[in-house]
């Protein structure tokens, strides 16, 4: 089997961080897995729902919205969600996703009564981009946070550990990770696994494209899906702590320390 792009069976595509690509969000970062390519902003601000408040809920509250741009895709402009007057029912659903990503990472208390809302926005989809968006929005919090706590905004960071995602799926009968648009399309099983960075599974969406999977390639998938995510993990860390080191040396300690206590 010979994968539209080279790769072998079990390799990522090419993962790359640009850290404060939005300099007016609390924490940015522009993502690329290959040619999807994803800008993930995290912005936090005073205030929580209505009904946190009505409920008594202490802590904050951490919320995900995900668009594809129109230019985003090869088949032509993409309507703005705005320009129909409601959401798509697949950005929904990613948005969604992204927010329960988040959320299992985050203790909300330690948030205080502020509200972190993630911004995750296609400018280039080749397959992936709600494992980038939320690979992506780990590191723009990770920014956020641990800047928040060097301005005195938070006494320390929500942040448990990073969360990411990859995707895994059968094309021409072998288990095969991260999947371009091409093997996605023509995939007979599709699965996204979301997982924290000490291999603990958040999210597992999957299903045969018109077809059935043995538990046997369920199990490749998630070992694949497994080996990615460690992968991913570590570059993640890397981007943060360059992002925090350029900015603020102090941080990036407090956030090596953080991650190494929890």
């Amino acid at each position: 089997m010979e994968r539209p792009e080279g790769r072998q069976a079990d390799q990522l595509r090419p993962i790359s961080f640009v850290p404060d690509i939005a300099p007016h969000a609390t924490g940015s970062v522009l993502v690329s897995f290959g040619n999807t390519r994803v800008i993930c902003t995290a912005m936090v601000q005073p205030g929580v729902p209505r009904w946190m408040k009505e409920q008594n809920v202490p802590g904050g509250w951490l919320t995900a919205e995900y668009a594809m741009l129109p230019y985003s895709t090869g088949g032509g402009r993409k309507p703005r969600d705005i320009s129909r007057g409601k959401l798509d029912g697949r950005s929904s659903e990613i948005q969604r996703l992204i927010g329960r990503s988040l959320r299992a990472v985050v203790d909300l208390k330690l948030l205080e009564a502020n509200t972190a809302w993630i911004d995750c926005d296609v400018l280039q989809a080749d397959g992936g981009t709600r494992t980038a968006s939320i690979t992506g929005a780990s590191v723009a919090c990770a920014i956020a946070f641990e800047r928040m706590v060097a301005e005195g905004k938070l006494k320390t960071s929500p942040l448990a550990g990073h969360v990411s995602a990859v995707s895994c799926g059968v094309y021409e009968e072998e288990a095969i990770l991260d999947l371009c648009y091409l093997e996605d399309r023509d995939a007979r099983v599709d699965f996204n696994i979301v997982m924290t960075e000490d291999s603990q599974f958040v999210e597992l969406q999957g299903s045969g494209e018109e077809a059935t999977f043995s538990s046997e390639e369920m199990s490749t998938m998630l070992e694949l899906g497994r080996k990615g995510i460690r992968e991913i993990s570590e570059l993640q860390r890397q981007a943060v702590h360059t992002a925090l080191g350029e900015a603020d040396g102090d941080a990036a300690h407090r956030l090596a320390d953080h991650f190494n206590q929890s």
